[in-house]
């Protein structure tokens, strides 16, 4: 332990690196773990007690799956002799709290990937008033931001709310909120910076000028579709591809993300002759490409993939998909957003992503795709043998490799799309730095991601592609993919085809979104939170809102019938 508070002193000053501090910490738990029956015994005996520096709950919240940061933290608390309770992930708030009061822990810390966890965190901050409860609440994941913790998350809560943006700083954040001699004069401190920060928004980012829903589609983007040929899929419907090869997907793998995930900054490969980070980047990618030697040649992993092509126009704003090329019966319709932000002149169009597909009345036919990959459920088990054998570093690392090869499954995919399934650029030569940069025809948006923000659209997608059945990839309550290494989302073939975020909208296109869904206003709002201009608080005429909704408030697939 007095090694470890070295390692932690060193890695707070910035002289030694993340993964260097994982390392050491497994040689700590394993340790520890050898000694822990005779402490045990020294303990009931009354011989010697336990010094820890404060005890923290860490937790992933309800309908997210992603734990690689809580489990940095984590890491990196226990090497500072701090004790800590990790639930694990998809945890709800009557859990976190209940071990909370049980655990009698100093203070809670929850992370978050995807944008639904953002209001999971607000709920927690409310049911802590309202439990009375009066610790800390730390807030954590890469979708979290200090402007959102102090929007959002604070206001709910009468203790201490406080964001910690990597694993670097939650042990500085711990100790000031556990000492007497700083904690009133670090609090008073983050609760001024976030009033602050809650003044600006207001009189800022919340009051920008948004058109009206109408404004933004008179101005999207044009295509001269009248001699338009869209390129035909060499099938429709959907295939699958089972346990694909891993010693291919390894070519794709982009490493800049990799070194970042362990708080390495830096793009690959100059980040390995790095001044600063160089030789833990260099130590780190030589462990990277061990395991996966072992991943490929024993075949840890299954690799799957389910594709799809459908007949497809646009009507309005949403993509309807057909059974058939005939394009009488309807499959489905993948709901879109249009950005309403103000154009200048309208010298730039406000893009939503219908505008890449031929519309309805255009006579054009043109078609759309979908995919689901994962680098394989067996992950889970992998990660917990580590976990077993208090390994974290390697528990980590697996991890992050298998969340590289699920990025490079769908790079690959969208290849072999572009190439050879959809085939719209069959003369296409890049290298995996060109793939990487995206200079290819065509674009692959996501579900939850700035062209299409609301997670639900998985929902469709899964059905369509029967992704389940055909992967394993299961969705969460908030639309979280199971197994976490795992990447979904829509092919485009358009040459005009760009990403772009939506950004914040208006009341007006909610609504009118909320019409083509089926679904109710509140509900929609909760799903696109991060992305309203305006306070769902401020219209109480709810019944009226009520009235477009004729499905429950639970987000449902469509019936397509409702649509038609």
């Amino acid at each position: 332990m007095d090694g470890m508070n070295i390692v932690g002193d060193l890695f707070g000053s910035g002289k030694m690196f993340l993964p260097q501090v994982v390392k050491s910490a497994r040689v700590m738990k394993q340790a520890v773990a050898y000694l822990t029956p005779y402490m045990e015994t020294e303990r009931a005996a009354g011989d010697r007690a336990s010094a820890v520096n404060g005890k923290i709950l860490l937790a992933t919240v309800k309908g997210d799956v992603h734990d690689i940061g809580k489990n940095i933290v984590g890491v990196v608390l226990q090497c500072n002799s701090y004790d800590v309770v990790d639930l694990g992930v998809m945890v709800s708030a009557d859990r976190i709290l209940a071990t909370a009061r049980e655990e009698n822990v100093d203070m809670i810390g929850v992370s978050g990937l995807i944008t639904p966890s953002l209001d999971e965190m607000v709920g927690l901050a409310h049911e802590m008033r309202r439990q009375q409860f009066n610790i800390p609440l730390l807030i954590g994941g890469a979708t979290t931001s200090r402007l959102h913790t102090a929007v959002k998350i604070a206001p709910n809560y009468d203790a201490p709310v406080i964001h910690v943006n990597d694993a670097s700083k939650a042990v500085g954040v711990m100790s000031n909120l556990l000492s007497e001699k700083v904690r009133d004069e670090f609090v008073a401190s983050i609760k001024s910076e976030y009033e602050n920060a809650r003044e600006t928004h207001a009189g800022s980012g919340r009051q920008s000028k948004r058109q009206t829903l109408a404004g933004a589609r008179a101005n999207k983007a044009t295509m001269d579709w009248s001699d338009y040929r869209a390129p035909v899929p060499s099938f429709l419907g959907t295939r699958v591809f089972e346990d694909y090869d891993l010693e291919e997907l390894r070519n794709f793998i982009d490493w800049t993300p990799f070194f970042r995930t362990w708080e390495l900054a830096g793009k690959f490969p100059n980040i390995l002759q790095d001044d600063i980070v160089g030789e833990a980047a260099r130590d780190l990618y030589g462990d990277a490409q061990e395991m996966l030697d072992w991943i490929v040649t024993d075949k840890w992993l299954t690799p799957r993939a389910v594709v799809g092509f459908w007949p497809a126009n646009a009507v309005g704003d949403d993509i309807m998909l057909y059974r058939d090329e005939y394009r009488h019966m309807p499959l489905s319709s993948i709901h879109m957003l249009r950005q309403q932000m103000v154009r200048g002149n309208n010298a730039r169009p406000n893009f939503g992503l219908s505008d890449f597909v031929a519309p309805a009345d255009s006579g054009a036919r043109d078609y759309f795709g979908g995919f689901v990959v994962t680098a394989g459920a067996e992950i889970d088990a992998i990660a917990a043998r580590y976990e077993k054998d208090n390994d974290d570093y390697n528990e980590i690392l697996v991890k992050a490799l298998a969340d590289r090869l699920a990025e490079a499954f769908a790079e690959r995919m969208h290849q072999r799309v572009r190439t050879e399934l959809w085939g719209y650029a069959p003369e296409e030569d890049l290298s995996n730095e060109a793939l990487i940069a995206g200079e290819y025809q065509g674009i692959r948006p996501a579900p939850g991601y700035p062209a299409c923000p609301d997670h639900t659209e998985k929902m469709t997608l899964f059905d369509i592609l029967d992704a389940e059945a055909a992967t394993g990839v299961s969705l969460t309550e908030s639309c979280a993919m199971w197994p976490p290494p795992s990447v979904a989302g829509f092919y485009f073939s358009h040459p005009e085809a760009r990403y772009f975020g939506v950004g914040r909208i208006e009341r007006d296109q909610v609504e009118d979104y909320a019409r083509r869904k089926g679904i109710d206003v509140e509900t929609v709002e909760r799903w696109l939170a991060p992305n309203l201009n305006y306070n769902p608080d401020d219209y109480t005429d709810r019944d009226a809102a009520a009235k477009l909704a004729t499905h429950s408030h639970k987000p449902a697939l469509l019936d397509t019938s409702v649509i038609v």
